[in-house]
């Protein structure tokens, strides 16, 4: 039964390992087509600096089971964050990960929110927050 609890979890860090991995090899242009505009210049260094913190996250709901709480906090700010990137590739309609359309790129924006949900949600952050507020 405790596997069937941390499976979420540990869902969610193995695919921001797997992501994190992307923006430092294979993936690397994609990610640098959603770096903000303002931050062009530093494209490769956002997305290098991204790709390590989302290892280390991911690493982190894998292994810090004992800090669920506090990591799935960062993490959900971490998506907060990143989202901005997001916003960008649909404003400036940028093709980047087959999103090649305006119609797909908006889409994607309402997945950014339930990664969120996912975060707060399978580290019990969400549920620990609402029991201090009790």
């Amino acid at each position: 039964m405790q596997i069937l609890r941390r499976l979420p979890q540990v869902l969610l860090g193995l695919a921001l390992a797997y992501a994190g991995i992307g923006h430092l090899t294979t993936s690397r242009q994609e990610f640098q087509a959603q770096v903000p505009t303002l931050f062009k210049e530093y494209a490769d260094f956002v997305v290098l600096a991204s790709g390590v913190v989302e290892i280390l996250l991911g690493l982190s709901l894998i292994a810090l089971w004992k800090y669920r709480v506090q990591v799935g906090w960062v993490v959900a700010f971490f998506f907060i964050a990143v989202f901005w990137g997001n916003i960008s590739q649909y404003i400036n309609g940028v093709d980047a990960f087959g999103l090649d359309s305006d119609q797909a790129r908006l889409i994607r924006l309402f997945f950014q929110p339930l990664l969120v949900i996912w975060a707060l949600g399978s580290t019990g952050a969400w549920s620990s927050y609402r029991a201090r507020k009790k």
